[in-house]
């Protein structure tokens, strides 16, 4: 129990270490269009996400598969910033087909960023049971992704009801936001 709780807490501190910018922003990019209402798709959503990158942070992990860590430090704030851009374009679509797209987008773009978390764990694994050490760590990353997306929920709710009148116009902002800041980590990722 104490190994589960050591890896629960390396996974949780990873999402919630302000480090982790890449991660935080694209969790925002991917949620900002709902309300919590819909606090179901959400989770799928999210989970979608914490699937794309389980599978290749264990692949990396266990050096199955390798990339070019510049690349792959350049694809991480480009997937938030077509997260973001698809967020603006889509803005004004039906709910169910946006929906759809962003489990695509979530489980897709979670590949790239798993492979972004295998070089930090790397380092850390191999001590003693790696499925369970990869498991309990990928629960704390779920278990700190919904934190971030309750309170970003509520958040959203405030400015919502304070100070945006039209849930476009809040998507617009905080999509417009996100691809400002991505585009400032893609630049500082350049790999050429």
């Amino acid at each position: 129990m104490e190994e589960f709780k050591t890896w629960f807490f390396i996974g949780f501190d990873h999402i919630m270490d302000i480090q982790a910018l890449d991660h935080t922003l694209f969790i925002l990019a991917l949620v900002v269009a709902y309300d919590s209402s819909q606090i179901k798709k959400i989770i799928f959503l999210i989970t979608a996400f914490t699937i794309g990158h389980s599978v290749t942070l264990a692949l990396s992990a266990l050096e199955l598969i390798s990339f070019n860590q510049k690349i792959i430090e350049f694809s991480i704030p480009l997937t938030i910033f077509l997260t973001a851009l698809n967020n603006i374009v889509n803005r004004k679509e039906s709910k169910k087909k946006f929906v759809s797209s962003n489990y695509i987008i979530g489980l897709v773009f979670g590949l790239i960023h798993g492979l972004g978390f295998a070089n930090y764990l790397k380092a850390l694994l191999f001590k003693g049971n790696v499925v369970f050490e990869l498991f309990a760590f990928n629960v704390g990353i779920e278990i700190a992704q919904i934190i971030l997306v309750f309170v970003f929920l509520f958040l959203s709710f405030l400015f919502l009801r304070f100070v945006f009148s039209k849930r476009e116009d809040w998507i617009l902002f905080i999509s417009s936001l996100i691809m400002g800041v991505s585009l400032m980590l893609i630049s500082n990722a350049k790999f050429w």
